[in-house]
């Protein structure tokens, strides 16, 4: 398993697809979940779904991840060629300047350029400490002037990403482009092929979503049609392990998979997630069985679909597993395969642990 992982996680990686613009990423999942017979349709938002019918008696579930990634938008291309851009999603401007990306015109004719930093020589020492503004950045794709890139197909609205790249680091860790959530993809591919095989279960609603890094937009659409009683997402969890993330948790890269207890985005967008209890004790019950950790965090700065699709109807009951992830939304994101198998193994025995004496009453877990 964990090398079918990494070779669909790193070909994922590789593949352009910035919020609203997913088609490339969906056409490839949709590809890889050919071979398993599941019939695949796309929603008007672009969900990829996919259902694995099963015991109607038991509580459905939409197992969920996203496809889309953060970057730019192209706003202005300046008589010079220098291209202007609108940050999409939670870009961090400090880690921009020099930053390699491909403004996707259409594939086979994305082109490469780079986010211009002012040279050394040039940098006065008051400049030297600042973090330029993404508005004040500019890309440098090679053009001479505005008509040259319109030539090429850049203009305004024109997708934006940090350039595609997978490096191995050591023996089984990931790092590179998308792997938020990339890495949520491949897991999901790889439990659709174990669910297949999985008897009995509940009915298992597979969705790739869209637009995740523009407000959490395309699952919640999902969810109201599906309308699943339990909804369980896979996105990174943060990892704690590096110097500057110690007082953030104790998620540890390797650690195994993990799942959240609380999060809330103080910033902006006040909402998040409280887990529903009945879920928290199936995926602890769940690694208990497996004989493998369960990691657990809790954070504020960050929020995941659950926040709406649990707000759905009369009321969805969610939870958020995950890999550990560092250096979030960089160009340079970092993985475990181990993690990434681990949680795969995770969701099958959790899913299929759902049976005739699962409740969902929240009485039933008073503390």
């Amino acid at each position: 398993m964990k090398e079918r992982l990494r070779t669909l996680l790193c070909e994922l990686m590789l593949i352009p697809g910035l919020a609203g613009h997913e088609g490339r990423v969906r056409r490839a999942i949709r590809e890889r979940l050919a071979p398993l017979g599941l019939d695949c349709r796309t929603d008007m938002m672009g969900n990829l779904i996919a259902t694995l019918e099963g015991d109607a008696a038991l509580p459905s579930v939409m197992l969920f991840t996203h496809m889309d990634q953060l970057g730019f938008v192209v706003r202005r291309i300046e008589p010079d060629g220098f291209i202007r851009v609108e940050r999409l999603g939670g870009v961090p401007e400090r880690a921009l300047a020099s930053q390699p990306v491909l403004l996707c015109v259409g594939e086979g004719r994305d082109i490469a350029g780079v986010i211009a930093n002012k040279s050394h020589h040039a940098t006065m020492p008051e400049e030297k400490f600042r973090v330029v503004p993404s508005t004040d950045l500019y890309i440098d794709a090679g053009f001479a002037s505005a008509r040259q890139a319109r030539a090429a197909g850049v203009e305004i609205g024109t997708p934006v990403v940090y350039l595609p790249n997978v490096l191995t680091l050591g023996q089984d860790r990931i790092a590179g482009t998308a792997v938020d959530d990339r890495a949520g993809c491949a897991a999901l591919v790889e439990a659709a092929r174990m669910l297949t095989e999985e008897r009995p279960r509940p009915t298992v609603h597979l969705v790739f979503a869209v637009q995740e890094e523009f407000n959490l937009r395309g699952a919640l659409t999902a969810a109201q049609v599906l309308r699943p009683a339990i909804a369980i997402q896979v996105d990174l969890i943060l990892a704690a392990d590096t110097p500057d993330m110690h007082h953030r948790g104790e998620v540890l890269l390797g650690g195994g998979p993990a799942i959240s207890l609380y999060s809330f985005h103080g910033r902006g967008t006040l909402n998040g997630t409280l887990p529903h209890p009945a879920l928290v004790r199936l995926f602890e019950r769940a690694a208990e069985t497996l004989g493998k950790p369960l990691q657990r965090s809790a954070h504020i700065g960050a929020l995941t679909e659950t926040s709406y699709v649990q707000l759905v109807g009369a009321g969805v009951a969610c939870i958020d597993a995950g890999f550990p992830m560092r250096y979030s939304h960089s160009s340079l994101e970092m993985c475990d395969l181990n993690d990434l198998e681990g949680l795969v193994r995770l969701l099958v025995a959790a899913i299929a642990a759902i049976d005739s004496d699962f409740s969902l009453n929240r009485d039933d877990y008073v503390t």
